[in-house]
């Protein structure tokens, strides 16, 4: 069986509507996964399996004749599908950045869910993520790697000082693990062990996530380009993420050097 994402836009909206369209889907022996109420633009939307594609190309041929909808959607899910029909909104993307999502802090709960369907994904994926400082990056990122049940190694954190890592251990090179930098300090740390340890993982067929990933970029070897993700995370939709003030907010205390984290 096959599942099917199906976004209609309610036309005339009249009691009983649903139960037609739950009644054609069930006369089709299409089943209904998951069904959320009416989201944005006075959409609904909703996972549906089908044993056979036909059947869902009858629903969309009947449901093409119907005065009361118009069906917008019907493909296979997307990761984006599937969060809208889970939190019944949808994510905003960029429509110049195909890679750039944007959230506010209240949007948290969505944000955890979205990094932590990227982090199941098998393979490479680097993700950057901006935002000023204290809007809650770092919790996100942790948050997200244990709903994805991933061990998360810190290779350069403000999270204790600010610290960095020459070396990992045992199974921290394991590339289910989810790699996390903080591209200022890494940036500002001007140590060839610690950069060398960052290709390493960089090299690893697995998940990294860099805050700060424009100041992270600005003196090494990689761009922009080798993200597959950028989020952005503000405290408000009209912050304005601004890098001259991210660098002075880091104070310039000595850049610790660890082995391992005592956690």
């Amino acid at each position: 069986m096959s599942e099917w994402y199906v976004e209609y836009e309610i036309k005339i909206n009249r009691p009983g509507l649903l139960g037609d369209i739950a009644s054609l889907l069930g006369m089709l022996k299409v089943n209904i996964i998951t069904i959320n109420g009416v989201v944005e633009n006075n959409r609904r939307v909703m996972l549906v399996k089908a044993q056979d594609d036909k059947q869902i190309e009858r629903f969309s041929l009947i449901a093409r004749t119907m005065e009361a909808i118009e069906l917008r959607k019907i493909r296979k899910p997307r990761l984006r599908d599937r969060l809208a029909v889970r939190h019944g909104r949808y994510i905003e993307r960029s429509s110049t950045n195909r890679k750039l999502y944007r959230f506010v802090r209240s949007d948290l709960g969505v944000l955890v869910d979205f990094m932590s369907e990227l982090f199941k994904e098998e393979g490479h994926k680097l993700i950057g993520v901006r935002g000023m400082p204290r809007v809650g990056k770092t919790e996100a990122i942790v948050a997200a790697s244990v709903s994805a049940n991933k061990k998360w190694v810190f290779l350069s954190s403000t999270l204790l000082k600010q610290t960095v890592r020459n070396r990992l251990q045992g199974d921290e090179y394991d590339p289910n693990n989810i790699f996390i930098f903080d591209g200022i300090v890494t940036r500002r740390a001007g140590d060839e062990k610690h950069m060398q340890l960052v290709r390493e993982i960089m090299s690893i067929p697995g998940v990294k996530v860099i805050e700060h990933p424009d100041l992270f970029v600005k003196h090494s070897e990689y761009t922009m380009d080798d993200f597959d993700y950028i989020i952005e995370l503000r405290t408000t939709e009209d912050e304005e993420i601004t890098y001259d003030l991210l660098e002075k907010d880091v104070p310039m205390a000595p850049i610790q050097s660890m082995d391992m984290f005592p956690f």
